[in-house]
């Protein structure tokens, strides 16, 4: 790990950079999956499964009875908090519809937006070192409150061909009943160009690896739409003099252990918590079955001591995280503060990881600095907001000396006489 102790602000730009992929060589290899799979669909995928995952499989297609024995395999215990997620998630989400507003911007002018589903929606779930079922629940749901015709979910299979039991159960709890077994780069090009097993969809969620954030934004040259480039996870924790340094260590190691391309960035104005935390990370780290992974992770990480709670929110603006943790007394205080972050997690019990599982709030968030300018996944996500207008006669009649002189003043007539043949009736 990167110690720094009041850095100067002349190198924050250095600090807040992710680890660098090379890209040219990723976007090759995505180059040639795609066209692989636009060939050869099916059969492509069951190569790639061979080449990628080691798993032979006859289909890409998961069947019923394989999804049916699946939910035997789950413990009851995990059932239930699958369940409880579920109805948080739910909740959350519900929330944010909202009813349509007819506006009269002039008398006899109305005007209102009302919400269309995205149809056909494609879910990507990782599958490998973490079958992360709980994205399941993150997009499934919202997919279904939003009224998407058409959910589909592709995951990568296990060396022996089988997909994740709880990702099977948590799919048929939301009530996806197309499962493929295809994973990386090939599904999101499966997903995009459609083959004999698997349907073309009109966008792609879930996250990835590097490989699958850059077929993700290969899609869009096919013309499906992506949720956004949801790349290696990251968390920021911001401590104070108050903060439980085993508790900060924990939530460090939480987003290190994903993967080692992931990156945590601690700032903290108390050297006591700095240095405690340092101490309860190396302590903990060696506990955890995952520590291997974790530690490459902590070699790309940056831990900052500053001068103020200010700096620190300043510096985490700059570096715009997935997920921030305010683990500060007077967290009220700096939520106005708070300007690029994918959630953030107030207080020190407010643990990341139940953002991650199970509050209600969607975890598919926005990382490597895309918080700047992307919010994370919600019911909005699976809808397009389409405007509609209506002119009464009299509307027309208030409103079109206006556009008539605006289409005129612009050169273009025939907008002026769409307007003018009208109101010489």
């Amino acid at each position: 790990m990167k110690i720094y102790r009041y850095p100067k602000k002349n190198i924050w730009a250095d600090l807040v950079q992710r680890p660098v992929f090379e890209r040219a060589e990723i976007s090759g290899l995505i180059a040639e999956i795609f066209e692989e799979v636009e060939k050869n669909g099916d059969q492509a995928l069951l190569a790639f499964n061979k080449k990628f995952d080691q798993a032979e499989t006859d289909g890409v297609i998961v069947s019923e009875p394989e999804i049916e024995e699946a939910a035997k395999l789950v413990s009851s215990e995990l059932k239930k908090a699958i369940q409880q997620a579920k109805e948080n998630i739910f909740q959350f989400h519900e929330s944010q519809k909202q009813e349509v507003q007819k506006i009269e911007t002039t008398k006899g002018v109305v005007c209102w937006r009302e919400n269309r589903a995205v149809e056909k929606i494609g879910i990507y779930i990782p599958g490998g070192t973490a079958p992360l079922f709980s994205t399941v629940l993150m997009l499934a749901i919202p997919a279904n409150l939003a009224g998407c015709k058409e959910v589909i979910l592709c995951t990568p299979p296990d060396k022996n061909g089988n997909v994740n039991p709880a990702i099977l159960y948590t799919a048929k709890l939301c009530g996806i009943s197309k499962v493929f077994k295809t994973g990386g780069a090939q599904a999101i090009a499966a997903m995009t160009l459609g083959t004999k097993s698997i349907p073309k969809v009109y966008k792609i969620f879930g996250p990835g690896n590097q490989f699958v954030v850059a077929a993700k934004e290969y899609a869009q040259r096919y013309g499906a739409a992506i949720d956004m480039p949801a790349g290696p996870s990251e968390v920021l924790v911001i401590a104070d003099e108050q903060a439980v340094p085993d508790f900060c260590a924990a939530d460090l190691l939480s987003q290190a252990e994903h993967g080692s391309d992931s990156q945590v960035i601690f700032v903290a104005t108390d050297l006591k918590v700095f240095n405690e935390t340092i101490e309860a990370i190396d302590h903990q780290i060696k506990k955890l079955p995952r520590n291997e992974m974790a530690g490459r992770a902590l070699e790309n990480s940056c831990f900052i001591l500053v001068n103020s709670l200010d700096e620190a929110i300043e510096f985490s603006n700059l570096y715009a995280p997935e997920h921030l943790i305010l683990a500060i007394k007077d967290f009220k205080k700096y939520i106005p503060m708070v300007q690029n972050a994918g959630s953030v997690f107030l207080g020190n019990y407010s643990c990341e990881s139940a953002g991650d599982y199970a509050s209600g709030t969607n975890h598919t968030l926005p990382t490597n600095a895309y918080a700047r300018n992307y919010s994370g996944v919600s019911l909005d996500s699976f809808v397009k907001k389409i405007t509609f207008q209506h002119l009464s006669e009299e509307g027309l009649q208030n409103l079109g000396k206006t556009i008539e002189l605006m289409a005129e003043a612009e050169g273009l007539f025939a907008h002026k006489n769409a307007v003018s043949i009208r109101l010489k009736r």
